[in-house]
């Protein structure tokens, strides 16, 4: 009987950048293979030859970027010495993309339908209510609500979540052989993540679908692949079966993966990892706030939609509050109008007992130096043409607080409380690392002194390690400054780790609320259980129980 071939196999592949006349290596004598119906998980740190791995597969690494040996081998043909016209063939029907920057990849100026009906066109040659079909269909299988409204929208009127879906749809829309997913779900929370996970899933089994998923989640990679393959440097440093990885890892830094990674210290999810802190003054309430937008389309002028509905909770100094729910349940819309940025349609938001609701945007300034936010994506919201200094100090010019030699000492000062390298301040956002532009993110948050920070997603792309990192520092910083944090997250490990208090939304309303240590010791609604449920790595917790 014959041995039939893997699906993919990458033979001592080795890649350098070039950069300022010279090569840097990326990647180092790598070597991987892949069966059909199999899932293989790739983790590793920022900066580890992950992605730049699987953009060499697909034949779109950059221009500075040159293969220096080895050999790529998919369905049987060579992808490092096709010509275009054969790599093109190679994508979509023989290997699907999911791509993690959804707004990278999608265009602003499509609607969502006609950008997946463009996928199934060239991939199926489906044309006219037979693609706008099976566009629905796709929508409906990565798990869209109303996929007849969206697929009529634009990817600026959804959600970060639901975004990533559409390029999971897009992907799916030729029924490739391989799917190579760049962090697939990280903008997702557990329960859509579950969902499109169970869907891959279900493709490796029922039709063979071969899977690779780049990943800095360790608990996704051990709870939902065949094999894990841990890099460090542009190289292999250890690769196995989830339970070998997990319960006998080999080398020192995928020990030091596991330890930081918070789904898998034993405990999973289910218990808040610090005691709540005793509440300080009140600082935000919402009282029964509703907001509605209006969602115009040709065919329903007149249609609306409910993003927030009768929400009511309170954020008190020195504590903070995660807000969690799936894609589209009104977790931004809540940071919004607390930002000033969106007036509620109903219901009253009180910082200190004012009402800013009926504020003007000129009477709305000066709480802005009281209330800060720290966005999702530090390097979409750095300006590139600023240095770290000028950055971090950009608020405090904005107010007229400083300037000159003070300005000076206070980007000393501030690069200084993110525990960043003096030498960062001359430097440009593109030339540090995720955690360190994260790290800028936070310090020109703190830099007017606020009472309150809303955290949009902190550590969401960000490998388990440099999260850890992260996550201390924000408590350090709450601990020293007394500042009250709004945590918006879809990672329960994450909102354990450093919560007080969680209030989890579905569909604009706010159904459970509370102590994170009691909601997830035995939370009350069934959606919370199918949160808790749904959590990357508890099947790896068992795992490791075992």
């Amino acid at each position: 009987m014959s041995i039939r071939p893997p699906l993919l196999s990458v033979r001592r592949l080795s890649i350098a950048y070039r950069a300022g006349g010279s090569l840097v290596a990326a990647v180092h004598d790598v070597e991987l293979s892949i069966g059909r119906g199999e899932t293989l998980a790739v983790v590793g740190e920022s900066g580890s030859g992950k992605s730049t791995i699987a953009l060499a597969i697909l034949g779109l690494l950059p221009a500075n970027a040159r293969i220096l040996a080895g050999d790529i081998s998919v369905d049987g043909g060579s992808s490092v010495s096709m010509a275009d016209v054969e790599t093109l063939r190679l994508r979509g029907r023989i290997v699907g993309f999911v791509p993690q920057d959804p707004m990278v990849g999608l265009n602003p100026t499509m609607r969502i339908g006609g950008q997946i009906g463009e996928a199934v066109t060239k991939a199926s040659g489906l044309h006219g209510r037979r693609a706008d079909a099976e566009t629905i269909a796709l929508l409906e299988q990565v798990g869209i609500d109303e996929p007849a409204l969206r697929a009529r929208q634009y990817p600026h009127q959804l959600s970060g979540g639901m975004r990533q879906r559409v390029l999971i749809a897009i992907a799916l829309a030729g029924n490739p052989a391989l799917i190579i997913a760049d962090e697939p779900t990280s903008a997702l929370d557990s329960t859509v993540q579950k969902s499109i996970l169970d869907h891959l899933a279900r493709l490796a089994g029922e039709r063979g679908v071969a899977l690779l998923v780049v990943t800095h989640d360790l608990g996704l990679a051990a709870d939902r692949a065949d094999r894990v393959l841990v890099m460090k440097d542009g190289r292999i440093v250890e690769q196995g079966p989830p339970r070998a990885i997990l319960t006998a890892p080999v080398e020192a830094y995928t020990r030091a993966l596991i330890a930081a990674a918070p789904a898998l210290d034993g405990k999973g999810v289910l218990g808040a990892r610090r005691a709540s802190r005793p509440p300080g003054v009140e600082l935000l309430r919402f009282e029964g706030v509703s907001k509605r937008f209006a969602a115009a389309t040709p065919r329903a002028p007149t249609c609306a939609s409910t993003a927030l509905d009768d929400v009511g909770f309170t954020v008190h100094a020195g504590r903070t509050s995660a807000i969690v729910g799936e894609s589209g349940s009104g977790k931004t819309t809540i940071c919004r109008i607390a930002l000033g940025l969106e007036k509620p349609s109903s219901g009253r938001v009180l910082f200190e007992n004012r009402d800013i609701g009926r504020l003007s945007w000129p009477e709305f300034r000066p709480l802005r130096r009281r209330i800060q936010l720290v966005q999702q994506d530090p390097f979409g919201s750095l300006d590139p043409r600023f240095t770290i200094a000028q950055s971090v100090v950009e608020p405090l010019i904005s107010f007229g607080l400083e300037k000159g030699a003070g300005l000076r000492a206070a980007a000393s000062r501030l690069i200084d409380l993110v525990q960043l390298p003096r030498e960062t301040a001359s430097r440009y956002p593109r030339e540090l690392s995720g955690g360190q532009r994260q790290r800028v993110a936070i310090a020109r948050a703190l830099a007017l002194e606020p009472d309150l920070l809303f955290l949009d997603e902190p550590v969401s792309a960000l490998d388990v390690l440099i999260q850890s990192q992260i996550l201390a520092l924000l408590d350090e910083l709450q601990r020293a400054l007394g500042v009250a944090y709004v945590l918006v997250s879809h990672d329960l490990s994450v909102v354990a780790a450093i919560a007080d208090q969680i209030i989890v939304m579905r569909r604009g309303r706010i159904v459970e609320q509370g102590p994170t240590a009691d909601v997830f010791r035995d939370p009350a609604h069934p959606y919370t259980r199918e949160l808790l449920d749904a959590a990357p790595g508890r099947r790896s917790v068992a795992l490791v129980a075992v």
